[in-house]
């Protein structure tokens, strides 16, 4: 008889676990589905000038009828082009992670490799310790402290020393720009790409750092001839979850971006919109508009992103499973 209840309970915990696992699977095709059908009317109304237009503009909200067009209703004169959030969300993402990954590579060195003893655990819980800070608080330290910097030393120095390059000088057209987002972001990032950085360096067998120092080499020698071919793509890994993290962030940039709309940025110095920003900042106007198609423009845009930043995590965890592979490998190898 306790043999058959042991059973049924294992029977039954097995199955509620299995069920409980589906969970983030029925999450994500959930999700995806609500976006595709809050989507679908905006792409029948917009076609490709959705990704192509420079306009967002809900409409004449004090016309007195909505007119229909593709077999949606819209509001006289609406137009929801993505392309300029699109644009922002590139340079803003690229941009940060360009910064990012050397400060990353060099502080997952100095806390996985380079320095020894308890300072090493302090420097690695340090860095960690970034990714819990609140986007909120990034944004308003950005804010703060982040643009009157950009605005009054970091952004007329560059344009002396960087004045032959177009897009990189040029007037400071408003204290909450693309350079402010842009560092504000590489902040962010960098504690996921150090960390993922640092844990494929200790996985490295302490065998194979000691045979590169007893065949002479220094410190730095044996680190470019035997932690780093193991530590290259998790770099890369890193660097792409770094990007998914930056394609995503919405508090923070949306207070230090400038929430630019309708015009694509001139230089590094101009306000611009992300994707994920303008969900945040357009949702109380979406809210106003009586046929919702600004809702379901938004809903677009979380698409478009959704989309992007499933590809780029997917990517990361093969190149990340990879790496941890090839580490692995090294291990029974030796």
């Amino acid at each position: 008889m306790k043999a058959v209840r042991a059973r049924w309970i294992d029977r039954t915990v097995g199955s509620g676990l299995g069920l409980l696992s589906l969970a983030p699977m029925v999450t994500v095709v959930g999700l995806a589905a609500y976006l595709v059908a809050s989507a679908t009317p905006v792409f029948r109304y917009m076609g490709w000038r959705f990704f192509t237009s420079l306009q967002w503009a809900i409409g004449n909200q004090y016309a007195n009828h909505a007119v229909v067009v593709h077999g949606v209703k819209v509001m006289p004169d609406a137009s929801f082009g993505a392309l300029v959030f699109i644009v922002g969300t590139a340079l803003t993402s690229f941009l940060a992670l360009i910064a990012a990954v050397p400060v990353a590579f060099f502080a997952a060195a100095g806390s996985g490799y380079f320095v020894k003893g308890r300072i090493r655990h302090l420097l690695a819980g340090l860095v960690e310790m970034m990714a819990g800070i609140p986007s909120v608080i990034y944004g308003l330290w950005g804010l703060v402290v982040v643009a009157p910097a950009v605005t009054n030393y970091i952004g007329p120095w560059l344009n002396r020393v960087l004045s032959p390059i177009a897009f990189l000088s040029g007037p400071l057209g408003s204290e909450t720009n693309l350079l402010v987002a842009v560092i504000v972001i590489t902040l962010m990032i960098v504690p996921i790409i150090a960390a993922t950085i640092r844990a494929v360096m200790e996985r490295i067998p302490r065998e194979m750092i000691e045979s590169g120092l007893a065949l002479g080499w220094t410190e730095g020698e044996t680190f470019w001839r035997v932690v780093w071919p193991y530590a290259r793509s998790a770099v890369v890994g890193g660097s792409i979850l770094g990007l998914g993290r930056a394609l995503g962030e919405t508090m923070a940039v949306l207070m230090v971006s400038g929430d630019a709309m309708n015009i694509l940025p001139q230089n590094l110095y101009s306000a611009i919109g992300t994707m994920a920003a303008t969900i945040a900042g357009q949702l109380d106007s979406a809210l106003t508009d009586p046929t919702h198609m600004a809702l379901h423009a938004l809903g677009a845009l979380g698409l478009v992103l959704f989309t992007i930043t499933v590809m780029v995590n997917l990517l990361a965890r093969a190149i990340v499973k990879r790496a941890s592979s090839g580490v692995s490998l090294a291990e029974e190898g030796s």
